[in-house]
């Protein structure tokens, strides 16, 4: 095995340019389908924050919601229909919509999602608060926002002004790291304020946040739910998190084009590897004749071949991968920032060595039809 990886490294590193360009193949190619995929499972995550921070064992949703972001509003009496059933311990509102958002010093307005339930439960509260508390969302027209839309909101401070479609409105608390992935703000405020905002009438909501009480049978008490309500759907937090991630991601198109992104450039690297490799082994086919002609098996000198593929996938990752932990940290604090997992960067790590594999075929193809005799006539 020494005498293998010692052949192929000396191919290898024969030729630096050709080296160089196999490498930089390698790191187009993974640091390309790192960002893409980065930025799906981010937007993968993004698009469900908001489920994934309430506080809820069922979410009661308008029949055909799609997505947590946009629905139609419930009457009010699936609530009391709710709290009807033996092991329901809360049902409690939230009331979502898209409201404008009026700087202090004026100019032109921004575009808001405006979050609002009951501040004295625990239903779906702002978090990571670094200014403020919950409390202070009682006050007379207090709402609480994310530190990173104050320049987008005109605020630089809490306890500034604003208007939320020609409403007054009061920053009192402000949060670290509540992104929206559609870029657009979210406002934290009470229920009945949220109300006023988005014009919804009193005891009407998007959603019912269910809670179930201690030792209750969470399948027999969704199958009483299901029963009393006819006109909207029970789900579980999980189903609602892949009904939304299923609208954001695939029937709406971005996530198809992130994948797709990364596809091309697990086939741009493969190809220029593939090239690469076929050179240099057509370059060697001396080389590798002479092995032939001295006894030498056909499993040998694939070994040579597939080593030399194997050594490229390696050096290349290990460079692809500093360039990606560098790129994580400069969109740290990014709208959309880039992810990296332990899990895919061992997926890379599999893919690179797979991709690079894939692409020594090309170069086996050549030493497979090697004639010693004919080679050394020439």
């Amino acid at each position: 095995m020494t005498l293998i990886l010692t052949l192929a490294s000396r191919n290898l590193f024969h030729d630096r340019v050709r080296l160089i360009a196999t490498a930089v193949g390698i790191v187009f190619s993974i640091v390309l389908v790192t960002v893409q995929l980065g930025v799906f499972l981010s937007f993968e995550r993004m698009v469900t924050t908001m489920i994934d921070h309430a506080h809820a064992d069922f979410w009661i949703v308008p029949s055909e919601t799609k997505s947590f972001e946009d629905s139609s509003l419930l009457s009010g009496r699936e609530r009391l229909q709710a709290l009807s059933v033996n092991g329901v311990k809360a049902a409690v509102p939230a009331v979502v919509g898209y409201a404008s958002w009026r700087k202090p010093n004026g100019g032109a307005s921004t575009p808001v999602l405006v979050v609002g339930t009951p501040e004295n439960s625990a239903g779906l509260q702002p978090w990571n608060l670094v200014e403020g508390n919950l409390r202070d969302l009682s006050l007379p027209e207090g709402v609480a926002v994310d530190r990173s839309y104050f320049d987008e909101l005109g605020i630089t401070k809490i306890g500034e002004h604003a208007e939320i479609d020609n409403q007054k409105a009061r920053v009192v608390a402000a949060s670290s790291g509540i992104r929206s992935f559609t870029t657009m703000p979210n406002v934290f405020t009470s229920l009945e304020r949220a109300r006023a905002y988005l014009g919804v009438p009193p005891n009407e909501a998007n959603y019912f946040m269910v809670r179930l009480a201690p030792n209750a049978d969470a399948a027999a008490v969704r199958g009483e739910l299901v029963a009393h309500l006819s006109d909207a759907e029970v789900l579980t937090s999980e189903e609602f998190r892949h009904r939304t991630r299923q609208f954001w991601l695939f029937d709406t198109g971005a996530g198809a084009a992130l994948l797709g992104s990364a596809i091309l450039g697990v086939i741009v690297g493969t190809i220029i590897v593939a090239q690469t490799l076929y050179s240099s082994t057509k370059d060697h086919l001396k080389e590798f004749a002479t092995l032939r002609a001295i006894g030498s098996s056909q499993i040998y000198i694939l070994k040579v071949i597939l080593s030399q593929a194997l050594l490229s996938a390696v050096i290349g990752f290990s460079v692809a991968a500093c360039i990606d932990l560098m790129l994580v940290r400069a969109t740290a604090d990014a709208a959309l920032p880039i992810v990296m997992t332990p899990e895919l960067t061992l997926g890379l790590f599999v893919l690179t060595l797979a991709m690079c594999a894939i692409a020594a075929v090309s170069a086996i193809r050549v030493v497979t039809r090697i004639d010693p005799v004919a080679v050394f006539a020439q």
